[in-house]
Formats: structure tokens, sequence, C-alpha cells
């Protein structure tokens, strides 16, 4: 493994469209916004860019509308250093948006509209065996069509690719394919969506992530926002990651960082339970500013957190 290792990321490229508010609205009530900013989102993208932002050699492989949303998500993926030759323009369908509303509190709601997303194909994926060829680790989340994410899995693992998934948004039922990944990290509600267990304390918080290997994942990398991380291997490993204390301004992104530093941690060779610390400080730092890919740390940042604050 490389100190820069090579991760092709496939996913959802979105315009995030963010509003805070003091409360979060009931059905049917208006309250009042204050500001309201575009920021580049979409998990996939979010994830390649934590990923070349904490020092991996990062491709995306997508799709955008062939509009001013399109162009621009590319450009800023392009400033941070992902490679985006392989983000292809669809000119019937817009580029994918999120509406995310965030209140006092840092806690968000969020709705997406899949947009070119939707249009990637299995096709799509086959059609790029150079780049799966080439990677250390396969990054997937589940904001694609699953058949396209099934066809990553599959050429991914025919070209002995380290896959690590997202199940975000979580299905109900998941496929069973989809459990056959090196590492699936869902957050305590995906988990909850997929097992039908609440991840709530230590003893759940295991049961849930046995359950996902069990079902085929290698590993089970629990995500558990303020009381850290949960790891669980098929191989009988299981280490508990404390959670890094900060100012909570905004939570949007927090897991795609921790996902995307997971994969380049993973990529580099570090042990499981050292990869989850690392993803923990990336996904704790994010949440100290306001959007997505503009919270995202750089290496050096979550490196000095870690050493502020020793496990």
């Amino acid at each position: 493994m490389s100190d820069q290792p090579r991760i092709l990321v496939v996913g959802s490229i979105n315009m995030d469209v963010v509003m805070r508010t003091a409360q979060m609205p009931a059905p049917g009530e208006t309250v009042r916004g204050e500001g309201f900013s575009t920021l580049p989102g979409g998990k996939g993208a979010n994830q390649a860019v934590a990923a070349a932002r904490l020092g991996a050699r990062c491709h995306m492989l997508g799709r955008v509308g062939d509009d001013a949303f399109g162009c621009a998500l590319v450009d800023s993926m392009i400033a941070e250093g992902v490679n985006c030759d392989n983000v292809m323009i669809t000119e019937d369908a817009a580029t994918g948006a999120a509406m995310i509303l965030v209140d006092n509190c840092g806690e968000n709601a969020i709705v997406t509209s899949g947009g070119a997303n939707r249009q990637v194909t299995p096709d799509d994926i086959f059609g790029q065996g150079e780049l799966f060829e080439q990677a250390d680790v396969v990054l997937l989340q589940l904001e694609l069509l699953l058949p396209t994410v099934r066809a990553a899995v599959d050429l991914a693992r025919r070209h002995r690719c380290k896959v690590v998934l997202d199940p975000a948004p979580a299905p109900r039922p998941m496929p069973e394919e989809l459990f056959q990944v090196d590492i699936l990290s869902p957050n305590a509600v995906e988990a909850e969506h997929i097992t039908g267990k609440q991840a709530v304390e230590e003893r759940a918080d295991r049961q849930v992530a046995s359950e996902l290997v069990e079902r085929g994942a290698g590993t089970a990398v629990l995500k558990l926002g303020p009381r850290g991380a949960i790891v669980v291997s098929c191989d009988g490993e299981i280490a508990r990651v404390r959670p890094y204390r900060v100012n909570i301004v905004d939570t949007t992104g927090a897991g795609d960082a921790f996902t995307g530093a997971l994969a380049v941690a993973v990529g580099q060779g570090k042990r499981l339970a050292e990869a989850t610390k690392f993803a923990n400080a990336a996904g704790a730092l994010t949440c100290t500013k306001l959007g997505a890919q503009l919270a995202i740390p750089t290496c050096d940042e979550v490196r000095i957190l870690m050493q502020d604050q020793p496990q």
C-alpha cells in the first residue's frame, strides 16, 4: 500500500442548497430561515473531495447535467485535486440537488433529487475497467441506482480492489449482494434500517455491527456520531473508537468525511482501529464548519486534532 493510495469513487454529485433555521418546521409549518447558500455536495463527490484532501490520488466516476450546477461542481472537484475525466455530462437530466435545513444545534434535514445521478448505468461502470484495475480502493454509496452499485462491486472484486460501501440512503431491504464488501460503514440510523436493531449503547452497537458481518461484510465500521465508532471484523477483531470533542456548527457531510478518510487510511495499509480513529477525527472536524465539502479538513488538521486529543 502507498502513502498516496489510488481511490476510485463511484457516486453522486449534487449541488446543496442550504438554509439555516432556529428549528425544523413541523408538517404544514412555515419557519424563518437565516442565510441561503449553494454549496458543492453529493455523497460521492463529498467523499472524493475528502479522499483527495486527505492524501489520496482520487478519480470520480459519475454524471452531472448539462447546466450551470454541473459545470460548477466539476470545476470545484478539479480544484480540490479530484480527477474528473470520467464525470459524464447528461443532456437530458438536471444535475442532482439537495435541499438542506440546518438548525441551531447543527442537526440537519435533507431532501435530495437524483437528477443526472439516476442516469449512471451498469454499462457506464463496465466500460471503465481500466479505472478499477488501477484503483487500490473503490468507494461507493447508495445515491446511485442499486444495479449500478452492484455492477461497481462486481467489477471491483474482479480487479481485487478493496471495496468500502457507505450504505446511505439505506434501502429496505438491502440486497444481500451489497453486504459482500470489504468494509460496510453505516451510521446508527442506517444500520437500524438494514438490521431492524437500534445501536443505542455498547452491547447493542456490537450486536448490530456483528450482524452486518454475519450477513457478509468483511468488516463493519459503525459510525455513532457523538459516541464515536465501533469496528467488528470477520476475523474476530473488535475495537471501540472514542469520539473527538469539537464545537459543532453543522453535521452535514461529517459521515462522508469519515468514510473518505477511512478509505484513505485503509488504502495506506493502516490497521482498522487506527484507520477508524483517523476517520473519526476527520468527521468531527467537518462538524466545526458550515457545509459539506467546504468543511472537510486537511490531513494536517486531522493530525493536530489527534495529537491534541490522543486516544
